[in-house]
């Protein structure tokens, strides 16, 4: 950069009081203050962005280091399962004298199969009397509340 003594900025100050006159030079200098803070904060804004694309690629570096991490954990377990499900496969085959087939019993051992419980409500619900509907209030139809105030309303009495 360039260095500026004391005694070359009262020179420079000198010369602009001669050129410029008395009268101008305060208006001049404060443009010229103002120009150098937009300057500086330009540069500092511009080292500013640089220090972070620096560190958001210094981040994108560790998040791939972490991500090819996880995946080679991940791999490995599931190699490990693997190979764990294989070997007790090849025992429960070995010491099953009743299983018809080799596949089954692994099958049935890690894969349940999913029965329907064969419940159907709307059956049981009409297999229930009528009378004894009726008794115990089950409702066969949707009713307002308006309609259900003016069914539990008392009478009106006629004085």
């Amino acid at each position: 950069m360039l260095d500026f003594g004391i005694d070359k900025l009262a020179l420079i100050g000198a010369v602009a009081l001669i050129v410029l006159g008395p009268e101008r030079l305060p208006r001049v200098a404060r443009t010229v203050g103002h120009l150098l803070g937009k300057a500086q904060r330009y540069v500092a804004d511009v080292k500013a962005e640089v220090n972070r694309s620096i560190e958001l690629e210094e981040l994108k570096k560790m998040r791939t280091q972490f991500e090819d991490a996880a995946r080679d954990v991940e791999r490995h377990v599931s190699d490990e399962i693997y190979q764990a499900t294989s070997e007790v496969g090849k025992i429960w085959d070995d010491t099953d004298p009743f299983s018809s087939a080799k596949g089954e019993a692994t099958q049935s051992l890690f894969a349940p199969v999913y029965r329907h419980p064969r419940k159907n409500w709307r059956l049981k619900r009409a297999a229930m009397p009528q009378w004894y509907k009726h008794r115990h209030g089950v409702r066969g139809k949707a009713q307002s509340g308006a309609a259900r105030v003016a069914r539990f309303r008392p009478p009106r009495s006629s004085a």
